[in-house]
């Protein structure tokens, strides 16, 4: 008999190797299953192949910014809850508007405690 892995699966979406690196670790260390991609296009095409339970999403990123990311895949899934977080250094007000009107669940600025964004992560998918 085959076990099926039923850890939750976390893609991280960011431009910055250091920070995805990071959040593999820590996120691996506390049972996720994770999943990088450096690039906004590729981050799609994983969210409809390994189908994530949660996005964590930087802001800025070439080509497609992590605002028309949120929009685009919320405007494809419509019949589909997949929560977004942003996690960006971007910390204004206003972008933190523009972050929830995309569609995210959550936005939190860089540099983050891990255990808030863990919290947060249990709030929104367990």
């Amino acid at each position: 008999m085959v076990l099926k892995d039923i850890r939750k699966k976390i893609l991280v979406v960011d431009d910055d190797r250091i920070v995805l690196k990071i959040l593999e670790s820590r996120l691996t260390e506390n049972g996720y299953d994770v999943t990088v991609s450096e690039y906004a296009a590729e981050g799609l095409e994983i969210v409809f192949k390994k189908k994530p339970d949660l996005i964590i999403l930087d802001v800025m990123m070439p080509i497609i910014n992590g605002y028309n990311f949120c929009k685009l895949l919320k405007s494809e899934l419509k019949e589909i809850t997949l929560p977004i977080i942003f996690l960006t250094s971007r910390s204004e007000e206003e972008d933190e508007r523009i972050g929830y009107e995309m569609g995210a669940d959550a936005y939190m600025s860089k540099p983050v405690e891990m255990n808030v964004l863990l919290d947060k992560i249990r709030n929104l998918i367990g």
